[in-house]
């Protein structure tokens, strides 16, 4: 009787040890699989966040073909026949913005200054810039620009929808507001006129993206990796452990088997939180494109 019990205890406890062993191996596997599929998670993220960009238009700038002594130029008169056109064409009509009014004001004042006629000035910096520093917060951002005596407003803008790339941006149906400012000064060793149109889609119109999601992101993919270090120390640990069985062999798995839960728990914390921050993204370049 007492020698079968004790064939009984230890049969138990050989099935025990047996399944401890495995049950080892299939954490292992399983830890395997996870740092697989945050490396995935933590890849579309990247993927997403690249695609969260502002969009800047700028065609070639215009020279005027003809010379008219007695050109007169104004913003009023340039914002309301570049309306007329949207409205020809079934758009709505653009707002005069202020902060827009100044940014095209400030490109006008540079240009004169330093002599050029391009989009981007020789310290580099272009209507993106421009907008920064008048605190236009834009989703799309574009300039037209324009050189020479142009007879009057409606002569310029005409000759701006004559040409494709301006044309596209005074049509552009995703714009709401507009600047605009014309000088005349001297250029090139003559007097003439420049002037400038900035066109803008306000960032008000689409839902912000949290930057706190993605703060908290990489916080949490460190802690991962700092996990993934100790994981890895304490697998390799128990693959050198001879015999594979005793109160010390079994008390490391159950250290292993809890940092592996712990692992899987951040992931899990970690895939709400991406998908929350993908939903934003989604949204945010749904509205750029809408």
């Amino acid at each position: 009787m007492k020698l079968k019990k004790i064939l009984i205890i230890i049969i138990i406890l050989a099935a025990a040890g047996l399944a401890g062993f495995w049950f080892r191996k299939d954490i292992s596997v399983y830890y395997n699989k996870v740092d697989n599929q945050v490396a995935d998670t933590l890849s579309d993220i990247a993927k997403i966040t690249e695609e969260v960009k502002k969009e800047v238009i700028t065609p070639p700038p215009l020279r005027a073909s003809q010379n008219y002594s007695d050109s007169t130029l104004s913003r009023s008169g340039v914002i309301n026949w570049t309306n007329t056109e949207r409205s020809k064409n079934g758009l709505q009509a653009l707002n005069e913005n202020n902060r827009l009014n100044s940014s095209a004001q400030a490109k006008v004042n540079d240009m004169f200054t330093k002599q050029y006629f391009e989009h981007v000035s020789p310290s580099g910096r272009s209507v993106s810039d421009l907008a920064d520093d008048t605190d236009y917060e834009y989703l799309i951002i574009g300039e037209n620009l324009a050189l020479g005596n142009f007879k009057d407003d409606n002569d310029l803008v005409q000759a701006w929808m004559n040409s494709p790339g301006h044309r596209a941006n005074i049509l552009n149906e995703k714009y709401r507001d507009i600047g605009v400012a014309v000088e005349r000064g001297m250029y090139e060793g003559r007097m003439t006129w420049l002037a400038v149109q900035h066109f803008g889609r306000p960032a008000s119109l689409c839902p912000k993206i949290d930057p706190i999601l993605k703060q908290t992101l990489t916080e949490e993919d460190q802690k991962l990796d700092d996990m993934k270090t100790e994981l890895n120390a304490e697998k390799q640990e128990l693959e050198n452990i001879r015999p594979k069985r005793g109160e010390v062999y079994n008390q490391k798995v159950e250290e292993y088997n809890a940092l592996v839960e712990q692992y899987n728990n951040l992931l899990g914390i970690i895939k709400i939180i991406t998908g929350e921050y993908n939903d934003q993204v989604n949204s945010y370049n749904n509205c750029i494109s809408g």
